[in-house]
């Protein structure tokens, strides 16, 4: 691939409502302490179902963001996006009264949309009320790629402007995306991410039906315990996250301070099933290696790798076979952890909060824990980082992300330097 010879990308701003903090600062230090945000659901009476708990926003106000009109008329997941959306732009440090905003895009992404508008509009429609009460704002706050279309309403941003959606690998890929067009020259900055809120009646069901949530209802913030023996499932988070991504000579001309550099990307797809990976993570080898040569990486520079981790079987198994496999001996030199165990599975909005945790890994040589690490399973043998963070120096990283339908993608991520 030819992206080392393309213009470099670096990353100036993030944000994040995640649920163990609602911004980064407040994420990553809960992250550090090893806490976990999964507890017993409060938004409806989950007695008939199989999982009671997930990992919630506590504490999130809309109103903190948006005014009560704006706030009733976009879905939750759009809250959300609106929400990371200003502490990343804050953070940037960028005046856009000052900047060509045509040169400045968004793309943002949702694995669902707006569920829960779509739970309570097909209420109103089925529940005896007939066609003429579903909301005139129905369609808006429902389709996913009305975030993207949100935030550059609010900030007035011309540049390319639409969703990705990939389940799992959503933000992943609204973040390479983003890449690549600021390495093409189409665009300047990119404000990319994603973001989720899927904690209703019919998402819980849903994923019920499926078999695919723990059920460990008796211990709720010990459900998510990626590549552990006694993992029963993933954990269904909410919540959403943002970089803003930057062209290094733009960046520099207006001073912004720098966080790590976003150097390459991979892309697969298994072929192979809709919701289990390919056996020995084929696809994920793939992205892994392609996100590697597109950075001008070599195996042996990779320091750390924020896994995709979701706390099943197969995921975790097949992941820990991938990165064996990529990396060879090496491999067992290399911090893996999940951001999952402490905050679930943010679906479409996975991508991006584990891309915000890579990054912080890189700025502050400090690799968070994998918690509820009790019991190691012989299938899955690397250094997860179990239970406590631990200091190390983390040059180059990746992280990885992948979704149903074989959707796999993997970000380079690497600390900053002139050269």
């Amino acid at each position: 691939m030819a992206s080392r010879q393309m213009r470099r990308v670096v990353v100036t701003g993030m944000g994040a409502v995640t649920p163990i903090g609602l911004s980064v600062k407040e994420f990553w230090a809960n992250a550090l302490a090893g806490k976990s945000g999964i507890a017993n659901i409060t938004y409806f009476d989950t007695a008939q179902y199989d999982t009671k708990f997930a990992g919630e926003l506590k504490g999130f106000d809309p109103h903190n963001y948006m005014d009560r009109k704006l706030a009733q008329r976009v879905d939750q997941y759009a809250q959300y996006a609106l929400a990371a959306a200003e502490e990343a732009i804050k953070d940037c440090g960028v005046n856009l009264e000052a900047e060509n905003k045509e040169r400045i895009g968004v793309v943002f992404g949702s694995g669902i949309g707006g569920f829960k508008t779509f739970q309570t509009q097909s209420g109103n429609l089925f529940e005896a009320k007939g066609p003429h009460r579903i909301s005139p704002f129905f369609i808006p706050m429902m389709i996913p790629d009305i975030a993207a279309g949100r935030i550059s309403i609010k900030y007035g941003l011309k540049g390319p402007n639409y969703a990705t959606v990939s389940a799992c690998a959503t933000a992943s890929h609204a973040i390479g995306d983003s890449l690549m067009l600021i390495q093409r020259g189409v665009v300047d900055m990119m404000v990319c991410g994603g973001s989720e809120a899927g904690i209703c009646e019919m998402g819980i069901g849903g994923f019920n039906a499926l078999k695919a949530l723990s059920t460990r209802n008796d211990a709720p913030e010990k459900a998510s315990r990626p590549f552990e023996k006694d993992r029963d499932g993933f954990v269904m988070g909410e919540g959403g996250g943002i970089l803003i991504l930057e062209e290094l000579e733009h960046a520099k001309a207006r001073g912004a301070k720098i966080y790590a550099e976003l150097a390459g990307m991979g892309f697969t797809g298994d072929a192979h099933h809709i919701t289990e990976p390919a056996p020995g993570g084929e696809g994920a080898q793939r992205s892994m290696k392609m996100a590697l040569a597109d950075a001008g990486l070599l195996t042996t520079d990779i320091d750390y790798v924020n896994a995709h981790g979701t706390s099943t079987y197969y995921n975790d198994k097949y992941e820990t076979n991938a990165i064996k496999t990529v990396f060879g001996d090496h491999a067992q030199k290399i911090a893996v952890n999940s951001t999952k165990s402490m905050i679930g599975h943010l679906l479409g909005a996975a991508g991006v909060v584990g891309a915000i945790a890579t990054v912080m890994t890189i700025v502050t040589d400090e690799v968070h824990p994998t918690i509820n690490y009790v019991t190691p399973d012989p299938e899955c043998d690397l250094n997860y980082v179990p239970n406590k963070a631990v200091k190390k120096q983390v040059n180059a990283a990746i992280c990885n992300a992948f979704g149903f339908g074989g959707h796999n993608a993997t970000l380079a991520f690497k600390k900053f330097s002139e050269s």
